[in-house]
């Protein structure tokens, strides 16, 4: 079964073919790692995918219905979040209403959102818990611009998930962190994820990461898709570790 699928999905700009021809498939409840060197397409397919870029030619299929010319808004309500990584938050609000607010654009309560979240005891609730599920309670009255780098990016993540998807694009979510911050990072992405069977595609350059987490890796080069296939198969994969790495991956 297929949750996402596209089919020869396009996007140049100028000579550069960002993203060539792509077929790219993501299973229910899946965490598929993205990977690639910089300048691969693996952040274009991503903003094609997710609305914020539209595609030059192709199709994308969400749950069997053709969203290639949704919005991104329309894209959320039908289940496709993303979170960045440049983490993108409303810095002046504290992590708690960073949560509610994303709660109220899924009820589609936009009009009077600031009064709203004041307002609304089921909602902050249900923002609280979702703080608690991603390590971040005790910084919940805390201003988001205040917190630090991996709380920041877990904030960034429980923000989307608090849109409930089905499928979540995560963008470098261990970037800027120190080593140690990392793992316990990925545990509490990868338990609540999995805890709703939601799909998630990973952006990352980490290899331990990757190798680690990752059910499946598609490989991105110039555009195109080099490899897909499991962990296993992509660290034996000698095209994959030379092209990307110039070196055989240690098993």
């Amino acid at each position: 079964m297929t949750l996402l699928a596209t089919k020869n999905l396009t996007k140049y700009f100028g000579d550069t073919h960002a993203v060539d021809g792509v077929d790219f498939s993501v299973a229910p409840g899946e965490l598929l790692a993205l990977i690639g060197a910089n300048g691969a397409g693996k952040t274009t397919l991503v903003n094609v995918i997710s609305g914020l870029l539209r595609p030059d030619r192709g199709a994308i299929l969400f749950q069997g219905s053709d969203v290639t010319h949704q919005s991104v808004h329309d894209r959320i309500k039908a289940g496709i979040a993303r979170s960045f990584q440049l983490v993108n938050l409303f810095d002046q609000l504290t992590a708690l209403d960073n949560v509610a607010l994303a709660i109220f654009s899924r009820e589609g309560k936009t009009q009077r959102l600031m009064t709203l979240a004041d307002q609304d005891q089921a909602v902050r609730d249900e923002a609280m818990e979702i703080l608690h599920q991603f390590g971040l309670g005790p910084a919940a009255a805390a201003v988001a611009a205040g917190l630090s780098q991996g709380e920041r990016k877990l904030l960034d993540v429980a923000v989307a998930y608090a849109l409930r998807p089905r499928l979540l694009f995560l963008d470098e979510p261990t970037s800027g962190v120190s080593t140690r911050e990392k793992a316990p990072i990925m545990d509490i992405i990868t338990t609540r994820v999995r805890s709703l069977n939601i799909a998630a595609v990973i952006i990352e350059h980490d290899m331990d990461v990757v190798f680690k987490y990752a059910d499946r890796i598609v490989v991105m080069h110039q555009g195109t898709i080099l490899a897909d296939g499991a962990p296993d198969e992509i660290r034996q994969n000698e095209k994959v570790t030379t092209t990307l790495l110039g070196r055989r991956v240690p098993g």
